[in-house]
């Protein structure tokens, strides 16, 4: 398992969530067509590996910081957490949105977010071969569609209420490590879909995606082949009658659209074991 010894919440070391910037300096870290921020895990780790966590329509990666408690909970198992900001205004504010969508034009966020890593891995040393892509909401579509293009990109991927848009994608590139939690309560993303701008988009059935996923890992069975509860989470496994090196999960929660309590715990076991660290 990957570095197990825990931080102390109480004080707020050099590399904490308390630094909204680009590690110690105050500002984002700059690339030529974009930003993150970044925050390293104590300087005890060598080579630390990177959580990518995609914020939703209308937030920043700077925002995303804000959430303390997700953040420390990845440093303190020795991840540098990796916050980026999107590249299309969202709405009259200030946050922005991911141009996931294929039918969109503007910046190639994949390319951007394989970059960005590239560029931290560099400048701080970090294992940019154990690589968790996840994200919330639109950063969680963010998450499904890179997937889909360009499976190979990362190590595995993590989408919290996302999904695909219709027309849902007829196929996807390849096999992957892919765990889609949803809220049973979701009403912002309802796991049915649901239309936009008078029906301009809709967002696409959250179980039709997954049946994507069986086809995408060649999975034998639709039947999951393990179903069990922890915590408050219902998760149902694809694993064993699918590819060689994929594996598909679908985690369900009782809540609705949000993060959910105890989320970070489990996608880092998760991730930890799919990719035998």
């Amino acid at each position: 398992m990957i570095r197990k010894l825990l931080l102390s919440l109480s004080i707020l070391l050099p590399g904490t969530a308390a630094q909204a910037g680009c590690a110690a300096e105050q500002e984002a870290c700059k690339m030529d067509n974009g930003e993150y921020h970044l925050v390293l895990p104590d300087s005890k780790y060598t080579r630390p590996p990177i959580v990518v966590f995609l914020h939703g329509a209308g937030s920043t990666g700077g925002a995303v910081l804000k959430n303390k408690s997700l953040v420390n909970s990845f440093l303190d198992r020795g991840y540098a957490f990796l916050a980026p900001t999107g590249s299309a205004r969202f709405g009259k504010g200030k946050g922005t949105v991911w141009r996931f969508y294929p039918e969109w034009d503007g910046r190639d966020e994949t390319e951007f977010l394989k970059n960005m890593v590239a560029n931290a891995g560099q400048r701080f040393d970090l294992d940019t071969d154990t690589v968790l892509l996840s994200g919330f909401s639109a950063g969680g579509f963010m998450v499904y569609y890179l997937a889909c293009d360009a499976p190979e990109t990362f190590a595995a991927y993590a989408s919290v209420s996302g999904g695909f848009w219709d027309p849902l994608p007829a196929s996807c590139k390849g096999p992957v490590k892919l765990l889609h939690t949803h809220g049973w309560k979701d009403k912002t993303v309802p796991l049915e879909g649901r239309a936009l701008r008078d029906g301009t988009y809709q967002q696409g059935d959250i179980f039709a995606g997954i049946r994507i996923w069986h086809a995408t890992n060649q999975c034998a069975l639709e039947n999951p082949d393990v179903m069990v509860e922890t915590d408050q989470f219902w998760r149902r496994k694809w694993s064993k009658n699918c590819a060689d090196g994929s594996a598909l999960e679908l985690a369900l929660f009782p809540g609705g659209h949000g993060v959910p309590s105890g989320w970070s715990t489990m996608v880092m076991d998760w991730f930890e074991n799919v990719t035998g660290q």
